[in-house]
């Protein structure tokens, strides 16, 4: 059976959204971090490696990485339990100067069974642009644990994967001249005309004069030379702290798999009237043992008996739905169906397909 949660904010419909940090609704435009991916060889684990056979890649970059310390490893016949081919990834933040250490996440791309107590050696780590932006080298840390006998084995987490704070240090910089900018533009994250408009208009008020204009529903750009301050860090430190309220679109989101459904404040439904109900289908086996008479010649057998029946349940009738003007309407409208759970994904599919559902509906 499907368990439904019913997430809803009731909200007065006075109060569109609370108010929000422009940080928190937009990306500046150039300030991004940068991927970065590299391959590298773990050792020193405990006999959980990659098998050689199966994955010789592993033996290929071991080899390249003997011959580039010294020692000719070529027509040898090596096949060692305790290392591992894996793939480092990592993100280089905004502005991160060289010298600075970032996180690496460390994950075996062969057929090693945990990278518990290894270590990545040395390890460059290449942006999209193929150059090295880092060098990754460390202690993993695993987020699982593994264990196995001669029959049976158990794994509990992900230990095939981990992570190394701090494991890489940045040897090269991304050139951005971010204080040569005339003008800056603000991305938001969900596009909206209004939402754009009121960070136009809020952005103006602070700095009391026109220095930011709304170009469509996903850009608000901000001429720097008109706030009149020293640096474009110091316009995004006042401008990123200015709040607005965001305007949202009346959705509807539907997880059939869960059996979630989450509602905008925004949702309306007009006036709608809903019959629901189901048919329940039992087929009972109740076999029967038949036994010879007695003082003769036979044997028992059993005797099949199905008994099938179909029911209906007798559902709500037809119910009226009255029409909506804000959620908490909506929520009670829902519930005076009376239905179970599970069929209320149904009766909102109904009802959108009828026209009555004033908002985007999605289901997973």
């Amino acid at each position: 059976m499907i368990r439904m949660i019913l997430l809803c904010l009731l909200l007065p419909m006075i109060a569109q959204a609370a108010p929000i940090r422009i940080k928190d609704l937009v990306e500046f435009d150039g300030v991004r971090g940068n991927d970065l991916v590299g391959y590298g060889l773990v050792v020193g684990l405990n006999g959980t490696g990659d098998g050689m056979r199966n994955a010789p890649f592993t033996e290929e970059i071991m080899t390249n990485l003997l011959e580039r310390l010294g020692v000719n490893v070529n027509g040898e016949q090596f096949r060692p339990k305790n290392v591992a081919a894996v793939f480092v990834t990592a993100t280089l933040p905004p502005f991160g100067r060289m010298g600075g250490r970032i996180d690496v996440t460390v994950s075996a791309i062969g057929d090693a069974k945990s990278l518990l107590g290894g270590t990545l050696v040395m390890t460059p780590l290449n942006g999209a642009d193929g150059q090295v932006y880092a060098v990754a080298q460390g202690t993993i840390i695993a987020g699982g644990v593994a264990a196995e006998g001669a029959a049976a084995r158990v794994v509990q987490g992900v230990p095939t994967a981990g992570v190394i704070p701090s494991g890489a240090r940045i040897e090269q910089e991304v050139d951005f001249d971010f204080a040569g900018l005339r003008t800056i533009r603000l991305a938001l994250r969900t596009p909206d005309f209004t939402t754009a408009g009121r960070i136009e208009a809020a952005i103006n008020d602070n700095f009391g004069r026109a220095v930011a204009a709304m170009l469509d529903s996903g850009t608000v750009a901000i001429d720097l030379g008109a706030t009149r301050m020293g640096s474009p860090a110091h316009v995004l430190g006042r401008v990123e702290n200015i709040r607005v309220e965001p305007e949202t679109r009346a959705r509807v989101v539907v997880d059939q798999r869960s059996g979630t459904i989450v509602m905008g404040a925004d949702v309306r439904i007009s006036r709608v009237a809903v019959a629901q109900g189901s048919l329940t289908l039992r087929v009972e086996e109740t076999p029967m043992v038949v036994q010879p008479n007695p003082f003769t010649d036979g044997e028992s057998i059993v005797v099949p008996r199905t008994n099938a029946s179909i029911t209906q349940a007798p559902g709500t009738g037809m119910a009226e739905v009255e029409g909506s003007t804000n959620l908490s309407e909506v929520v009670a409208g829902m519930n005076a169906l009376g239905v179970a759970p599970h069929d209320m994904i149904d009766i909102l599919k109904s009802i959108n397909a009828a026209g009555a559902l004033h908002a985007e509906f999605f289901v997973h």
